[in-house]
């Protein structure tokens, strides 16, 4: 018995050593990493009220800081990453750098408030932290530290080696050329409509799941969040929900919106709820329903920016208007020197 226990004790030992300290996934979440640390770094930049876009991937692919900051008149971090990210290890990292006059805009995914702790806890981020982030880790609940330390498998450590190898033979990585790539303020730009041509079939046979709204209601992703807004107004920074984007023929529910609008609504925060509920033609999607390609990503930015600095009390967007119109405000025109020139950078 002596034997098998040692034996048992060594082997957990070598394992947690082995993952912890030795075995890495540099392509896959080693991308995810280099974008949380990368946002946290502007944000920690910005000595001025920041408006920070807190979600999953619909968060820089659908929405774009670039644009919005000139609505808002206030610099912008689009913060978000993918569903899988845990919402709570997203809150602690961003909790030191939200200061009092910020806003964090929030239009979660719908999986955002539904994900059971088990998926939450066994996300990408528990790996992370355990390689690299281990002073995030001790901070964090008994069984978010367990789960970290037992997240990782056999399959893990075989592509460990796999992408270490890649890395170490100065591998091309493909994906930027495929999907596009990020900008300074953490948007997801490049995906363009011929770039998601590759898509349209998958597009065209995808069917977007709607939880309903005592799922939400009930969530766990509900109650993280809302101990988020029990915190941000504790320490004076606004939050403002809002919905994703998603497809025009699969609009969600009566009810799960009403869902949604509650838990920021009954912790007194805001809620932005665009006239078309951030829904659009499939044809406006890159590669998945939570993914606005390029052109209506930034079309869509518009219209939250507007819907923000409205909320927000913001001044107009301000950019040197020289030239007036009889029939254009010289907030019009702003307007639409900065979506015309963001459109072109996106060609």
């Amino acid at each position: 018995m002596r034997r098998i226990l040692l034996a048992c004790g060594t082997s957990l030992l070598l394992y947690g050593s082995l993952f912890a300290c030795v075995l890495d996934r540099p392509l896959t979440l080693g991308a995810l990493r280099a974008r949380i640390e990368a946002n946290l770094a502007r944000g920690a930049a910005i000595e001025v009220p920041k408006l920070v876009i807190l979600a999953g991937s619909n968060g820089p692919y659908s929405h774009r800081c670039e644009t919005i900051e000139a609505f808002i008149g206030r610099p912008c971090v689009n913060a978000g990453i993918a569903v899988g990210i845990g919402l709570d290890y997203l809150f602690t990292r961003w909790k030191p750098l939200l200061h009092r006059g910020d806003i964090v805009y929030m239009p979660l995914e719908e999986a955002q408030y539904v994900r059971p702790p088990a998926a939450a806890a066994l996300g990408p981020d528990a790996a992370i932290m355990l390689r690299h982030d281990r002073t995030t880790l001790w901070t964090m609940p008994v069984h978010r530290q367990l789960a970290a330390l037992f997240a990782s498998d056999l399959r893990g450590g075989i592509m460990s080696l796999i992408e270490t190898a890649l890395v170490d033979s100065a591998f091309q990585d493909p994906r930027e050329a495929v999907t596009g790539s990020f900008n300074t303020w953490g948007d997801h730009v490049g995906h363009t409509e011929r770039l998601g041509a590759s898509s349209e079939t998958a597009l065209a046979a995808a069917t977007p799941v709607h939880p309903s709204g005592g799922e939400i209601r009930a969530g766990y992703g509900t109650a993280t969040v809302r101990d988020f807004l029990r915190w941000a107004n504790g320490h004076g920074i606004r939050v403002i929900g809002g919905l994703p984007t998603g497809f025009a023929d699969s609009p969600i529910g009566e009810d799960s919106v009403a869902a949604i609008r509650s838990v920021y609504r009954n912790e007194d925060a805001g809620f932005l709820e665009l006239p078309n509920r951030s829904r659009y033609p499939r044809s406006a999607f890159f590669d998945t329903p939570d993914h606005l390609n390029e052109a209506a990503q930034i079309r869509h930015s518009v219209l939250v920016g507007q819907a923000l600095a409205r909320m927000t009390a913001a001044p107009p967007p301000c950019c040197p208007c020289e030239e007036r119109s009889d029939k254009a405000t010289p907030q019009t025109v702003c307007m639409v020197r900065e979506l015309a020139s963001s459109l072109r950078r996106s060609q």
